[in-house]
């Protein structure tokens, strides 16, 4: 569609709507992104982005990332910092799946070893790790145990035997949202969720095994402080959040926001989608906790696949995982709201960051940080499609005007129901497996929906948020192996 005629071009990969554009505005919109991703985006980016930008207590600008597409109140790539004392918590800058993240543990496998044996791998893997709509894992926790699991998050797993010290080292805040109270949390929200805990789920949600080749190296230095060090290297990503879990809360809490919002505390949104709470009442408080469980749960959940992981290969391998190399790179959040501080107005300031569909991406420095990652800056995880690839990235300086914030994929450009008018699932899969990548589906259904044309170009994605100074290209990452939903 042609962008709205007040955009404004700031730089190369920075646009800017300002506040005259649409009544109620009270900072202006950025839309971080090449001139070509600009025209790709639909309509809905630039209403959603600007009706962001009218919420109380937002500073700044209310921005967008080059992977942006409509979504649920925020557009997905959506980012938006409040004051935390005048500003709003809002589910729909959240998303429904709470913690959607992104994890990658590097192996000391190479392609040589791996590519022999992938269809025995990728199979034990779909049947370790149930995928598709609705699954229920194979770890089977009781009701207590569960919301144990919500308040302690990856420590929980560190307890329970699924997780090794460093895992929780460098899993961002550590694999625990302080301050989680599963009291918050429905009892419908607990049965969608209590059996769902090792679980990847449905829609573009999967686990890959994927190769860095020697000649998708952009920065050797950051990629050896990140774990590769060998041509050809195997590493393992995957893909999912807090499930049904997620979404009840989310579910949950808009309906009670939009029931006191303008009655009680005379809050007027352009969108019911951004139905919102003031941070510091009762119910901004309350599903403030809430949320912090379903990001503990999206913590577990990731931490148990990557333990099933570990034991799939040395299954496979005949040898333990320590002996494999199978290592934490890092795991990354995209769907939560946080308390960081910022420079506002020359001014340190506590904020609370929605990041929708997009990866926070601190630089080197910064409190929050992994001792071993304080030099490189974060690891950032973008995922493409399952048939072009996949980025590893760390976090800059540059991003503070940003928050810190950077893409979290590559973005959808076609509906689900419109990639399964167009594409066959069977089909797809004999022409991913002619090209090297052996691909398991729950559904051809599925499969078809997650098409590498359904996708902006990663490539394209990646070299917008470098050129936007936001993240910069450490190495990519080629598919091999794949399950999903």
């Amino acid at each position: 569609m042609p962008k709205p005629s007040a955009l404004r071009r700031v730089s190369e990969t920075i646009w800017e709507l300002p506040r005259s554009y649409k009544d109620g505005m009270l900072v202006p919109a950025r839309i971080y992104a090449t001139e070509k991703l600009v025209e790709e985006m639909d309509e809905g980016v630039f209403n959603q982005v600007t009706n962001v930008a009218c919420l109380p207590g937002i500073v700044k600008y209310a921005c967008c990332m080059p992977d942006g597409h409509w979504g649920y109140g925020f557009p997905i790539g959506g980012v938006a910092a409040m004051d935390t004392g005048k500003g709003v918590i809002s589910p729909g800058g959240i998303g429904f799946d709470i913690n959607c993240g992104m994890r990658l543990a590097v192996t000391d496998l190479t392609l040589g070893e791996v590519k022999p044996r992938i269809k025995e791998l990728v199979d034990a893997l779909f049947y370790r790790i149930p995928s598709g709509v609705g699954s229920t894992g194979l770890l089977r926790l009781d009701r207590h145990e569960f919301r144990e699991a919500l308040e302690e998050g990856s420590r929980w797993c560190l307890r329970k035997g699924y997780a090794w010290p460093e895992d929780i080292e460098l899993t961002e805040e550590r694999g625990c949202f302080e301050g989680a109270d599963s009291s918050k949390v429905s009892e419908k929200a607990i049965e969608r969720g209590f059996d769902q805990v090792g679980t990847l789920g449905s829609g573009n949600h999967y686990c890959e095994i994927q190769v860095a080749r020697p000649e998708n190296v952009f920065d050797e230095e950051t990629a050896r402080a990140f774990g590769f060090t060998l041509p050809d290297q195997v590493a393992i990503m995957f893909h999912c959040g807090s499930r049904g879990f997620g979404h009840q809360v989310a579910t949950d809490y808009l309906q009670s926001f939009l029931k006191v919002m303008e009655p009680k505390y005379g809050i007027k949104v352009l969108d019911r989608e951004l139905a919102s709470a003031p941070f510091s009442s009762r119910e901004g408080q309350d599903y403030w906790k809430a949320m912090k469980c379903a990001a503990n749960m999206a913590f577990v959940n990731r931490q148990v696949i990557l333990h099933r992981i570990r034991e799939v290969f040395s299954a496979v391998f005949g040898r333990p995982p320590e002996d494999l190399g199978i290592r934490m790179v890092y795991d990354v959040t995209h769907n939560t709201a946080k308390v960081e501080r910022h420079t506002v107005n020359g001014k340190e300031t506590e904020l609370l960051v929605h990041r929708k569909g997009a990866t926070r991406a601190f630089p080197p420095g910064m409190k929050g940080l992994p001792e071993k990652y304080m030099q490189t800056g974060q690891p950032v995880i973008i995922g493409g499609s399952m048939e072009t690839g996949s980025y590893l990235l760390a976090g800059l300086g540059t991003g503070k005007e940003a928050f810190y914030t950077t893409a979290h994929g590559s973005g959808r450009t076609m509906s689900r129901h419109h990639a399964k008018r167009m594409y066959r699932g069977s089909k797809l899969q004999h022409e991913m497996e002619a090209r090297g990548i052996y691909v398991r589906s729950v559904t051809w259904g599925g499969l078809a929906e997650e098409a590498g044309a359904a996708y902006k170009k990663v490539d394209e994605v990646v070299e917008a948020t470098e050129s936007a100074g936001l993240s910069k290209r450490v190495l990519r990452l080629i598919p091999i192996g794949n399950i999903k939903g």
